[in-house]
């Protein structure tokens, strides 16, 4: 027996697969999806006791307890593998098949963001026992999963994307004090390196795709399957209007298109250069972005075409999303830069929203200084701040963003 075991473990020094028997770095050149779905199945089976105490609970300014400290570790495995697709050097390909159209799912984007969730946590784990490399190792593979979300360049891909994005970048605000400068540089240069972001021009390119395209292309199908039966045809492009939340959609369809195949189609066809000069003006700066869209989201108010507001609910939504999430990553950027540098170094960091650095102010919360927040001049987000307060010293913990920003947590 002993023979066989020596034999044995011979053999794998000699291929070299015994774990840590290998100096050689990551292969970087593996799609980074495989290790990605691969890291999915790695994902711990929580009991719904441990993943509502995990996962719902606002742990921010809490002394972590040891039972938190057990169940992260199980998504130690997993982790391994995500830092490792950091690594990689050849583009992201998910795999997914967009011939479904509109019905073409997405499994990766829930599981993605899931593991950025838990990036979050045990980062702040890491924080409190003074695990800096862990922290900084586990925050840039979130963000670098978060650019590879969106690689299938669809509209749900850009939004995980963005969630993740500004996942990160609260992370880093509601634990700023805790990290090491060099951590930060750290950080900040890892985010720059990481994959290019996803853009909500190119979603809505892969929309039309997966919407006009298709269902031209659906009922050219029905109706050369079916010559001379436009009765048909229409109940079959029926079914794909019941696809959509509108309930109302195909009454109006019905009587827009004078009830034939032909005229769904042209209805269809004609919702198809809006797509492009949406995406056009997705790409523009903010002052000329905020002229052509009110003009085009009046257009589309207007538009007898029921098939046009139904596929453009709200065309000024996901290019404010984004808007947002550039300020913060900015915003992020001349945090560090001020901790290194100082003022010379918070103004060196340009507002992308607006000409000049972002509003600099201490942040002082039950009498105390707790940090500092950056503002940007930009005023048309969501009716409240584009704006971030980093925190530099513990105690009660308060709302780092969002509409209740410097609002305490309620528990």
């Amino acid at each position: 027996m002993k023979t066989t075991k020596f034999t044995c473990l011979a053999l794998l020094i000699l291929t070299g697969i015994v774990p840590g028997s290998r100096a050689e770095p990551y292969r970087t050149d593996i799609n980074p999806a495989l290790l990605y779905y691969r890291a999915f199945l790695l994902s711990p089976d929580l009991s719904p006791a441990d993943f509502d105490y995990l996962f719902t609970t606002n742990w921010q300014g809490q002394k972590l307890p040891k039972r938190f400290g057990e169940i992260i570790a199980g998504y130690d495995r997993q982790f391994k593998l995500v830092r490792e697709v950091a690594q990689q050097k050849v583009p992201c390909d998910w795999g997914i098949d967009m011939s479904p159209g509109p019905a073409t799912l997405l499994p990766h984007l829930a599981p993605a963001k899931r593991i950025a969730q838990a990036a979050q946590l045990r980062a702040m784990w890491d924080l409190q026992h003074g695990n800096q490399i862990g922290a900084r190792d586990d925050l840039l593979a979130a963000f670098v999963l978060a650019r590879n979300a969106s690689r299938d360049g669809t509209f749900f891909g850009a939004l995980v994307q963005i969630a993740i994005e500004a996942l990160e970048c609260a992370t880093v605000a509601e634990n700023f004090g805790q990290f090491s400068p060099e951590t930060l540089k750290q950080l900040v240069d890892g985010f720059d390196a990481a994959p290019a972001r996803g853009t909500m021009a190119t979603a809505i390119m892969t929309e039309r795709l997966n919407h006009v395209d298709w269902v031209a292309n659906k009922i050219r199908k029905l109706q050369q399957e079916n010559p001379g039966n436009d009765t048909k045809v229409m109940e079959a492009v029926h079914g794909y209007a019941d696809d959509f939340e509108d309930t109302n959609l195909w009454p109006r369809i019905l009587i827009t298109s004078g009830r034939t195949s032909d005229g769904v189609l042209k209805l269809v066809r004609e919702s198809e250069p809006l797509y492009l000069r949406l995406a056009k003006i997705m790409m523009l700066p903010l002052p000329e972005y905020e002229d052509q869209i009110q003009k085009f989201a009046a257009e589309i108010q207007k538009s007898q075409n029921p098939l046009v507001q139904t596929l453009f609910p709200d065309p000024l939504l996901p290019r404010v999303k984004e808007f947002r999430i550039q300020a913060w990553l900015a915003m992020v950027h001349a945090a560090v830069e001020y901790k290194l540098h100082g003022e010379s170094g918070l103004k060196s960091v340009m507002d992308p929203l607006r000409n000049g650095p972002f509003v600099f102010q201490r942040f002082v919360f039950e009498g105390v200084d707790r940090g500092f927040e950056l503002k940007s001049a930009y005023t048309g987000y969501g009716g409240y701040p584009c704006a971030l307060i980093f925190v530099e010293k513990e105690g009660t913990p308060f709302r780092v963003a969002g509409p209740h920003i410097g609002q305490a947590v309620q528990p």
